[in-house]
């Protein structure tokens, strides 16, 4: 990458430092973790939006390896899930004074139940795959390894998000939504240029490329159709949404957003089709964004690029390392004895979190893998009793089965995977479906037994 990238990245963190810094508060509790539960619409649809596209290197490798169908598996299922939480989920979750959902469950089905969403939670939200994207983006800028990468990413996300908690992630989530959209309108015109327009485009794109599953299969696609449900689970959503001033800015918060996410999918998977076609050969795909910017702007619009590259992933890397930050402070150990300790707790979360997330960032190379393998293990982990939460009480598990099929849905996902060899997964089955098969069995021999003992 050239200086002009250098300069305007180095710009970028000292103007997220003094956000941060503007916000900062000596508060803890809920000016810490909900910035006081008062955010604006425009507030929270750049918050939800930033946050939720941050694997913004993963699209352009789903993309590039596998073309249109990138819309079918990240852009539709996605929409579907955010519209069905904006419309049943947001205004109850706002109106209910809740934290996080370790809260929920804990009011429902008790402190067990709770303790082990909020470890379920803690695992999905480790920012593994973001923290991978932004070493990859560091290592291309200014050739230093991955594993110095993946340090400076982790320590700097660590520091300003610390300063003044969620209030922080909001500040530069205003900034990096201005920033990622400009960088990829700039973009797309340029490669439809060199690729002859949208006609051209899709002429050169190879057969599979065009086709609706991108070659995978209906299987492989539907499980992506599962994952999406994690929308329903999804802690950012549902942080805020408690943060939100009231549950009308809740619900069209998430209905705005899902419009602009349309709009970004449209650039973003355009640009991850140019570069398929004007870089066939290209070694690492996880680089396609960069590398097509690189081709087909002057410098200093490269460099604006790369910028806009390091908001998208920094919008999420922050947000889900504070979440599992606060999972730490707030949901995983005892009930504070006042705000400053709370939010002391949580500092220690930061630098937990950080520190795991770099060792997982070092040992996987793909952040497709990661976003899959996270998604299957936890979202079937906590679908179905999370749901029931917002469900009437004879559909509930109760307490124990609650605790039972979490644990057991996460263990069949992670044996399953771990169990998948050269051949591909057993009986060539996703591992999705068994975990959720478990999931659905727990609840339904558990509504059976409650059913008797009623009789």
């Amino acid at each position: 990458m050239s200086s002009p990238a250098l300069i305007l990245v180095a710009i970028y963190a000292v103007v997220v430092l003094v956000l941060a810094r503007s916000g900062a508060s000596a508060a803890g509790g809920i000016e810490y973790l909900l910035a006081g539960r008062r955010l604006t619409l425009p507030a929270f649809v750049a918050t939800l939006v930033t946050t939720w596209y941050g694997g913004i290197l993963g699209v352009g490798e789903y993309a590039w390896r596998f073309g249109i169908s990138s819309w079918v598996v990240f852009g539709l299922p996605y929409y579907i899930a955010a519209l069905l939480f904006a419309f049943w989920l947001a205004p109850r979750l706002r109106r209910s004074g809740a934290v996080s959902i370790p809260d929920l469950l804990l009011s429902v089905y008790g402190p067990r139940a709770r303790f082990t969403g909020a470890a379920a939670i803690f695992g999905l939200t480790l920012p593994v795959a973001y923290l991978l994207m932004l070493a990859t983006l560091l290592t291309q800028l200014t050739g230093c390894s991955t594993l110095v990468g993946v340090a400076v990413g982790a320590g700097f996300s660590a520091l300003y998000v610390g300063i003044s908690g969620f209030r922080s992630v909001v500040r530069t989530d205003l900034l990096q939504f201005g920033l990622m959209y400009a960088g990829f309108f700039i973009l797309l015109p340029a490669a439809l240029a060199h690729t002859g327009g949208l006609a051209g485009l899709w002429s050169s794109l190879p057969a599979e490329h065009r086709s609706w599953d991108g070659g995978l299969g209906w299987q492989t696609v539907l499980v992506w159709y599962l994952i999406a449900l994690q929308t329903m689970v999804e802690p950012s959503f549902y942080q805020r949404v408690f943060a939100a001033r009231t549950p009308a800015v809740a619900r069209s918060g998430v209905v705005i957003s899902v419009a602009l996410w349309a709009v970004f999918d449209f650039f973003s998977i355009g640009c991850g089709l140019a570069a398929r076609v004007l870089l066939p050969h290209l070694d690492d795909p996880l680089t396609a964004y960069p590398a097509l910017a690189e081709m087909v702007l002057p410098a200093w619009l490269a460099a604006f690029f790369t910028l806009a590259l390091f908001a998208t992933v920094m919008s999420t890397l922050d947000s889900y390392l504070f979440l599992s930050a606060a999972t730490v402070g707030h949901d995983l150990t005892t009930a504070p004895q006042s705000p400053g300790q709370e939010r002391r707790r949580v500092r220690f979360g930061l630098l937990l979190s950080a520190v795991l997330a770099s060792i997982g960032a070092l040992l996987f190379d793909s952040a497709v893998t990661v976003w899959h393998h996270v998604g299957s293990v936890v979202t079937s982990a906590l679908l179905l009793p999370v749901v029931g939460v917002h469900l009437p009480p004879r559909w509930r598990f109760s307490p124990a089965a609650s605790t039972t099929a979490m644990i057991g849905a996460a263990a069949v996902a992670l044996g399953w995977i771990l169990a998948a060899g050269d051949a591909g997964y057993p009986f060539g089955i996703e591992p999705m479906f068994p975990a959720l098969g478990l999931s659905v069995l727990v609840w339904a021999v558990d509504r059976l037994r409650a059913g008797t003992v009623e009789e």
